[in-house]
């Protein structure tokens, strides 16, 4: 493997997790909103 490619892999590979965890967390506090306001649990 190139030199290039793994600089490339090293430093797109966080970003693909903070995307992946942006969606995560986005969808979990929407949820948490629509709970809270329909008054019933989370869980």
């Amino acid at each position: 493997m190139s030199t290039t490619l793994l600089t490339i892999y090293v430093l797109i590979w966080p970003a693909i997790v903070a995307i992946v965890l942006w969606v995560l967390v986005s969808a979990f506090f929407k949820e948490w909103r629509e709970a809270r306001r329909d008054g019933r649990p989370l869980i």
